[in-house]
């Protein structure tokens, strides 16, 4: 007698594709997004870092001292 549940099935072939299809989709887009909060997060720590550097070595003038009318 044959087993009922090692028949091919069509439409849970087709809904299990679907399913695989979407989960593709949504692992596409999740791991772009997370990759894109990456991205940004490594430049904007770049950029403060520099600033900060950048500060820190910037050679300030020495205010002259006013000068007086005689």
């Amino acid at each position: 007698m044959p087993q009922p549940w090692l028949k091919k099935n069509p439409f849970m072939s087709m809904w299990l594709s679907a399913a695989n299809r979407a989960a593709g989709l949504w692992h596409g887009q999740a791991s772009a997004q997370a990759k894109r909060h990456a991205t940004a997060a490594v430049t904007d720590a770049t950029t403060r870092a520099i600033q900060v550097w950048s500060d820190a070595l910037k050679v300030s003038k020495a205010k002259s001292a006013a000068k007086r009318k005689r």
